[in-house]
């Protein structure tokens, strides 16, 4: 019904329409007056016979024989029904759909976020932007487009991506973000068009090649990265050689949150109590990964080699961490090859992260125009010999980044055959097929649209949330009235939501990883972590 008025506007605005419209009235006046003809016809022969008929009856008999001589098939079967599907029926159906997918935002829209493409990292960030109560519009840059993204129940309108009046139309001046996740040419373009509608309205672009950087922040681009060449950084900085110890992924003011994979070091086997982490370090485990999936830490909880640890301290505790760690890491994997399996835009920034640091790595790729030197091994990675040529027995990790999530899956099967101590990495293009890569033997998954969405959302709420990992968030707390006076212990928010308490902000100062004993104020605020349903437990209980 909401839907009406705006179809009765655009079918009664349309020259087309009323062009229509007049053509079928023309044609229903002439068949009008051809029924009337005969009517009066038939009148005329019965009252010659000296018989006498209503005038419905005339009517009825002109109807019959229209519809059972050829003449009259031609106007009521054939070319009423086309004329009427032609000029009124479609053109209705157009306005219909035209509605469903609007070419402009209402006025007053404001806080919202602009979204430019619709790929993998667009749908991630839809589903972070409706959790945190944000107005979203995709721009469609055709009608077709709109209807099938409307169909899929993304909010969505129809422009030019080159052409001011769209972002006038969508409110750009008063929008939160543009996003523009296109190639590099149009995301100049739509940059630089922005800017002639909008100074202040923060633009961020995604760069595919390195010399596109500056031109995007030429053109007017506030944020631009390299979402590919970030997922490759961080697929190569969780592997054995480089992870040597605490692998900083977050930064919530002077809390650093890292993670540590606990493959080869003195803390396989042993549980969380038995490692004493907290006294050694002063770091708090605030959390494990287990293949994927996100465990809240007990003191009874098992470190197994595939564990990777979620730390959370300063600086100086992590440097800690480090002295403690890292140098069993070292003695394990200084001369074993870490494999990286693709060599496209995120096999090549894996490689460039490892060149920098010194470790020795092997490339497989199939393709021979990616081929950068000799430590590129062309060849399919699915033939053993390839893989053995590249060192697959001796590797310590392996690196998988195609392009492709069936040969990921299919690779990772295949690695954890060959070696059942390998450490596994995997790119994940796509979050529903994470598990499916845990399942196949990945010791680490990593997703580039989860990347891209978090880092957009974390420019959006800055200092209020930090994601870093899919569905695992920072976020701050005031502490809530039936709170104040207790202590962290007593307070009993781990066992009743699922968040750690791992700062408490008091006059200006974060005292990082508290002690149980301290007591909660009515002014302190709390930096918590948690998944994204432990957060919103914690907000219905403490609203």
């Amino acid at each position: 019904m909401k839907f009406i008025p705006s179809q009765i506007l655009y079918f009664t605005r349309s020259r087309t329409t009323k062009r229509n419209v007049k053509l079928l009235f023309k044609f229903l006046l002439a068949l009008t007056m051809l029924v009337v003809i005969y009517s009066v016809l038939f009148h005329f022969i019965m009252l010659f016979e000296e018989k006498e008929f209503s005038w419905i009856t005339g009517f009825y008999w002109t109807l019959t024989v229209m519809s059972t001589l050829g003449f009259g098939i031609l106007f009521l079967l054939v070319m009423l029904p086309f004329t009427f599907i032609q000029f009124f029926y479609a053109p209705w159906l157009e306005a219909q759909s035209r509605a469903k997918t609007p070419r402009e935002l209402p006025e007053g829209t404001t806080g919202h976020v602009i979204l430019t493409s619709f790929d993998p990292i667009t749908i991630n960030l839809v589903e972070k932007l409706k959790k945190y109560d944000y107005e979203y519009a995709i721009i469609a840059t055709d009608f077709q487009r709109a209807l099938e993204l409307y169909d899929l129940n993304f909010k969505v309108v129809v422009g030019d991506l080159g052409d001011p009046e769209t972002y006038k139309r969508l409110r750009i001046q008063n929008a939160a973000m543009l996003v523009a996740n296109n190639d590099d040419m149009t995301n100049t373009n739509i940059s630089f068009t922005v800017r002639e509608v909008s100074e202040k309205v923060p633009v961020v672009t995604n760069a595919d090649a390195d010399d596109s950087i500056d031109i995007l922040q030429l053109a007017g681009s506030t944020y631009v990265f390299q979402f590919m060449k970030m997922l490759g950084e961080s697929l190569a900085r969780r592997t054995l050689g480089m992870s040597m110890g605490a692998n900083v992924i977050g930064r919530f003011d002077q809390l650093l949150i890292a993670e540590a994979p606990a493959m080869r070091t003195p803390l396989e086997g042993k549980t969380l109590i038995q490692s004493n982490l907290r006294e050694k370090t002063g770091v708090t485990v605030v959390g494990l990964w287990e293949r994927g999936r996100f465990k809240m830490p007990q003191p009874q909880t098992r470190i197994d080699s595939t564990t990777v640890l979620v730390l959370a301290g300063s600086a100086e505790q992590l440097e800690k961490y480090d002295e403690v760690f890292s140098i069993y890491r070292v003695y394990h994997t200084a001369d074993a090859p870490v494999l990286i399996l693709g060599g496209g835009r995120v096999g090549h920034a894996a490689a460039q992260i490892l060149e920098e640091r010194q470790i020795v790595y092997k490339v497989v790729e199939k393709n021979p125009k990616f081929i950068q030197n000799n430590k590129y091994i062309q060849g399919n990675a699915a033939d053993l010999d390839i893989l053995s040529q590249a060192g697959i027995r001796e590797a310590s990790s392996v690196i998988i980044t195609t392009h492709d999530d069936s040969m990921n899956i299919y690779l990772t099967i295949y690695c954890r055959q060959l070696r059942s101590d390998i450490q596994i990495i995997s790119r994940a293009n796509l979050d529903g097929n994470i598990s499916k890569l845990h399942r196949a033997g990945a010791d680490i998954v990593m997703a580039h649209a989860s990347m891209g969405a978090n880092t957009i959302i974390n420019l959006l709420k800055p200092n209020k949330i930090l994601m870093f990992a899919e569905g695992l968030n920072i976020f701050r707390a005031s502490v809530h009235s039936s709170l104040a006076g207790k202590t962290l212990a007593e307070s009993q928010i781990r066992k009743q939501t699922g968040c750690s308490v791992i700062a408490i902000g008091r006059e200006n100062k974060l005292n990082i990883n508290p002690e149980p004993s301290i007591l909660l104020g009515e002014h302190d605020e709390m930096v918590l972590i948690g998944t994204s349903d432990a957060e919103k437990r914690l907000m219905e209980i403490y609203q």
